[in-house]
């Protein structure tokens, strides 16, 4: 089992383009909060990300940003200039994405934004995993980024059929693959399960744990599975995954019973039984005490929905 590809598919990984600006010292732009996480590529010139918790960042060209919480943040060349708010910019007729803002009509930078949005919100999801920002430096293999955005930029410059779910499909490789740029960065105990699963020990736990959560697992009997005894597995356990085996068994066992009761229509003592539980009563307690819902209640809700958690999406916000 891909345990990333398995939590990525249930998520409904999704998003877009929402912009592509060409910028003219001096400028200022300003995000308001948002239900989703923000991106920003500076594929040339230079800015200033702030957040507005004061945390800032000074991007150069070919930088990738990630706000994970979208949390309201501002862009600029110059602090000065009173910010913009996004939503108060207009696109150019025939250049959809298109945006041109500044004091000046050189360009001074030149910067792509979109967002990435999950469908399927969960405690412990992916991007609670993240930091709050992430941010890529160019490598020499970061080819890949450049190309998948340009094709965004592309698909997104003249309507076709199917663009919104062409600029979906593209946005999740992009997520996917910024993922893996920034699993790859991360050092000992750190990233929670997502950096725990490059460890000949602990990776192969949380296989085990994902392949059976209806299994009662121990300590124990997970330590020798993977070569490793009780105390000296269950110590290096929570040191990288950031919490103990038995809270990620549960937590695990939670989130299989939230997704088969959004996308199944087994009854809850059956489901209570495949994720491990002998009594529905006790798995309704529990998933209650996890989710905020009851089982029942939480199935009503999910699918009154769709599903669809993330909220609006800024290329409507604008269009208004």
């Amino acid at each position: 089992m891909d345990i990333l590809a398995e939590v990525l598919d249930r998520v409904r990984l999704g998003g877009t383009l929402l912009f592509h600006f060409e910028l003219g010292h001096p400028w200022n732009l300003a995000l308001a909060k948002r239900p989703y996480a923000l991106f920003h590529y500076l594929s040339s010139g230079s800015a200033t990300l702030a957040l507005e918790s004061g945390r800032e960042l000074h991007l150069t060209e070919g930088d990738f940003v990630v706000v994970t919480r979208g949390e309201p943040h501002v862009l600029y060349s110059d602090s000065r200039i009173e910010p913009l708010p996004i939503l108060h910019i207009d696109r150019l007729d025939g250049r959809l994405g298109l945006v041109r803002h500044g004091g000046s009509e050189q360009t001074h930078a030149t910067m792509i934004c979109g967002n990435f949005t999950v469908a399927r919100p969960s405690r412990g999801s992916v991007l609670e995993l993240l930091p709050p920002l992430l941010l890529l430096k160019p490598t020499e293999d970061g080819g890949w980024l450049e190309a998948i955005l340009q094709r965004m930029v592309s698909e997104a410059a003249h309507a076709r059929p199917g663009q919104g779910v062409a600029l979906s499909r593209l946005t999740e490789v992009l997520f996917i693959e910024v993922l893996r740029s920034w699993i790859k960065s991360l050092g000992p105990g750190e990233g929670g399960w997502l950096g725990a699963m490059a460890d000949p020990h602990i990776g192969p736990a949380l296989q085990l744990i994902h392949e059976r959560p209806d299994r009662p697992w121990t300590l124990g009997e997970l330590g020798q599975s993977v070569g490793l005894g009780r105390s000296a597995f269950s110590a290096r356990f929570t040191k990288l995954v950031g919490e103990s085996m038995y809270r990620y068994l549960i937590a695990r066992r939670m989130s299989e019973a939230a997704f088969l009761l959004e996308t199944s229509d087994e009854g809850i003592a059956r489901i209570a039984t495949r994720v491990g539980y002998e009594t529905a009563s006790a798995f309704s307690k529990l998933f209650h005490r996890h989710h905020g819902l009851s089982p029942g209640r939480y199935r009503a809700v999910r699918r009154s929905d769709g599903g669809r958690r993330q909220g609006g999406v800024l290329e409507a916000e604008v269009a208004d």
